[in-house]
């Protein structure tokens, strides 16, 4: 059968024959809609090697940041390391490895070599006048005939550290009723500010011991 001859019988068919119209159709319908689900595999193909590559990336990253985080925190506790290093050595330098193992030096050679009576006054502050809430507030008193000498040690004294102990020392006047005669400050380190101000409240401070 001649090309030209079949076109014409499969036009006529198409026309005449509904269900063979709507066999060809089908196939037709069919045909796209495999080109389709081709299209759409391929498409999810690299999508899922798109995924992959990512999650693969995604847990390099984690891991550079895992190393990042272990080598930050080793450089951390050597620096902290270093710093309580240099901290200590400070201490031995001055002879003090805490204020508290001072004060108890300082109170044996009051009492033991001056021959005065040496204490620790310890207080609950109710209404916060020294620190601005209530607070245990703690100083040690040196008591000489009807003298009375308050001694703060502290391993550094800041400007602040000034104000606090002219506060401490109005407290113990107000509460035992006995007005402080000198008020004494023991420290290795004051800043500047610190000495201006103690001059400035009459507060003595005996440093480089």
């Amino acid at each position: 059968m001649e090309t030209a001859e079949l076109k014409a019988k499969i036009l006529r068919l198409l026309k005449e024959d509904e269900e063979f119209r709507y066999a060809v159709a089908g196939l037709i319908g069919l045909e796209e809609i495999l080109r389709r689900l081709d299209r759409q595999e391929a498409e999810l193909v690299k999508l899922r090697e798109d995924m992959l590559l990512g999650f693969r990336r995604h847990d390099e990253e984690l891991a550079r940041l895992r190393e990042e985080m272990n080598k930050l925190r080793e450089d951390m506790i050597e620096g902290f390391n270093l710093l309580r290093r240099h901290v200590d050595a400070l201490g031995a330098r001055w002879g003090i490895m805490s204020e508290e193992a001072f004060r108890e030096g300082i109170r044996g050679l009051v009492e033991k070599e001056l021959g005065l009576k040496a204490e620790r006054w310890v207080k609950l502050d109710i209404e916060g006048y020294v620190f601005s809430h209530p607070s245990i507030v703690e100083i040690d008193v040196v008591l000489q005939d009807d003298k009375v000498l308050l001694i703060e040690v502290m391993s550094h004294a800041l400007r602040s550290d000034i104000y606090i102990f002219k506060r401490k020392a109005e407290l113990y006047g107000k509460l035992e009723g006995k007005k402080p005669t000198k008020l004494l400050l023991v420290t290795p380190y004051v800043e500047d500010q610190a000495l201006e101000t103690a001059k400035q409240l009459g507060i003595e401070i005996y440093t480089k011991v």
